[in-house]
């Protein structure tokens, strides 16, 4: 199992809190969400939008890809699988 590194500013606030993990096992996705932290899904909207902007700095930084270009890329991806779906997530409230 390979883990990723928790941001250093989480490791010194007590008050961080995870709220999404995402495995690749079996060839699938496997997700873990803290749902309920805000009251307006339009948040997850803007996490989801700046989780983007992470990715495409990554891709930055690691391969030197042009930010713009990969994050109209990230966006071509999502909005594709929003207009139809290969897969139907499924899943259920397991606890914490």
């Amino acid at each position: 199992m390979k883990e990723l590194t928790i941001p250093n500013a989480a490791l010194q606030d007590i008050n961080s809190i995870e709220i999404l993990r995402v495995w690749i096992a079996h060839q699938q996705q496997h997700v873990s969400v803290m749902t309920g932290i805000w009251d307006d899904p339009f948040a997850w909207g803007m996490m989801l939008s700046d989780l983007a902007k992470h990715v495409a700095n990554a891709y930055q930084q690691q391969d030197d890809r042009d930010f713009e270009e990969t994050l109209v890329r990230i966006k071509s991806g999502f909005d594709a699988e929003m207009d139809s779906p290969t897969d139907t997530p499924r899943g259920k409230i397991i606890g914490e």
